[in-house]
């Protein structure tokens, strides 16, 4: 791996793990075992290194979140359980990057074009949860073109948005499996009251699945 790609790849970590406010450039330096000036001559400071790092991300997400919005699924289990597996891959990815919402307003005020891409990301994320409502909610009483709708996507959205500041706030330190299987299950119980029996039945696995990830978790715990 190239120098250049080493610094990306450790600074990510050490931002998701230690916080971006709270790591240097002499931090990744020293994890890096090189010297200042040789991070200096790929990175002219962590500003730079923090704009390559979003967008990567903001490259990888937008074409993820894009599919629902190119290519809507019809009602029933199995788009319920395809739209799961999407919302899922979209936390996954958020994941990766979750330095960026674990301090996501002092860094959207000191990088400006950091928020601006992260307003076209926000719009995005909103357009794909809406077009994932519409194909689930088709057959439902809900009014798919209404204001119900809009206020159910902005819901989804901003738990979408917050939900790891949330669960660290709430819970602390927690497997990411766990973390990121709850974000999910948060999102699809809003629409859950919307669902039909065959639909719900799904939900109703994930449910079943997130309780004996959490006892696991706990048990795990309780063996340390």
């Amino acid at each position: 791996m190239k120098t250049r790609d080493r610094i990306l790849v450790t600074s990510l970590a050490l931002f998701n793990d230690e916080g971006e406010a709270h790591t240097t450039t002499i931090d990744i330096a020293n994890e890096m075992d090189i010297s200042p000036g040789n991070l200096y001559y790929h990175f002219k400071g962590k500003d730079q290194i923090i704009a390559e790092l979003f967008a990567q991300y903001e490259l990888a997400l937008s074409s993820t979140l894009a599919a629902p919005i190119e290519k809507p699924l019809s009602a029933g289990r199995g788009d319920v359980e395809e739209n799961w597996y999407f919302l899922y891959v979209v936390m996954e990815e958020m994941y990766q990057y979750r330095f960026l919402y674990h301090n996501l307003d002092d860094i959207l005020q000191r990088y400006p074009d950091v928020r601006r891409g992260f307003r076209r990301l926000v719009q995005l994320k909103r357009a794909a949860l809406y077009a994932i409502c519409q194909s689930l909610l088709e057959q439902s009483v809900i009014d798919t073109r209404g204001q119900q709708l809009l206020g159910l996507v902005d819901n989804m959205t901003l738990t979408l948005n917050f939900w790891f500041n949330y669960a660290q706030l709430l819970h602390g330190a927690r497997p990411p499996q766990l973390t990121i299987h709850q974000g999910v299950l948060q999102m699809m119980t809003m629409v859950a009251p919307y669902l039909g029996d065959e639909e719900l039945d799904f939900y109703r696995d994930c449910e079943a699945i997130y309780t004996d990830m959490l006892q696991q978790a706990e048990a795990d715990t309780g063996d340390d």
